[in-house]
């Protein structure tokens, strides 16, 4: 238990570290996610909910933090990322999304890091949490892996569901591609539930760093050359 919350802790601190710098740099990138909301503050509120959920899911069993010698996962994370991101990079040829979709770079480098650890939180361990948690009122054996499975799979919808009412709001893309990113996000985030429930949050997590790195963070620079 001590590992899994020194590495929680180090993550935790990273990302709050990284909105610290981009908070007091003046630079308003977490705006157009949070609102008007203090960005130190979010954080800081993340990060203790993260700690509350996560350590209620290593107590359902079967889900850590970080477990040793997961070389393996962490190589499957990178691989299944990688190829989600071309495809991202392909499919926004035909699409050709919004100058502005990602953050500019040099400022990505310290956005999406931190971005990324919350996002896990939001969209994949509290909601996750949440439903285990309802099942165990409700059922004498919550913890069948059916059950486990059918939640992983219900989690998996809530960011494609963002993604794309945010997408059809906009009025600027077609209805196949907003099908197809919702398609796409849904399996990417099936793919880290599956990878969280199999290894580790930092399996989880590793996967969304090096998705990030290939779509927002290294297209997202080179397209405003290449695109625009």
């Amino acid at each position: 238990m001590r590992l899994h919350i020194l590495v929680y802790a180090a993550l935790a601190l990273g990302a709050i570290g990284l909105t610290a710098i981009i908070y007091f740099s003046g630079q308003p990138f977490f705006q157009r996610f949070i609102g008007d909301w203090n960005p130190l503050f979010a954080a800081l509120l993340v990060s203790v909910l993260g700690f509350l959920v996560l350590s209620f899911l290593l107590s359902y069993g079967g889900f850590a933090i970080y477990r040793k010698d997961n070389r393996s996962g962490l190589v499957r994370a990178a691989g299944l990322a990688a190829v989600f991101g071309v495809i991202a990079i392909l499919a926004d040829f035909k699409i050709v999304y919004a100058a502005d979709i990602n953050i500019p770079f040099p400022g990505s480098l310290l956005f999406y890091p931190a971005i990324g650890f919350f996002a896990e939180i939001l969209f994949h361990a509290l909601p996750l949490a949440l439903l285990l948690l309802a099942l165990m009122a409700l059922q004498k054996n919550p913890r069948r892996p059916q059950v486990v499975l059918l939640c992983i799979f219900l989690v998996a919808l809530l960011e494609p569901v963002y993604q794309a009412r945010w997408m059809a709001a906009s009025g600027h893309y077609p209805d196949w591609a907003v099908a197809f990113v919702a398609l796409h996000v849904f399996l990417i985030n099936l793919t880290q539930l599956l990878l969280f429930r199999r290894y580790d949050f930092v399996t989880m997590l590793v996967f969304r760093m090096v998705y990030y790195l290939f779509w927002h963070i290294g297209w997202g620079y080179m397209r405003l050359y290449i695109l625009f």
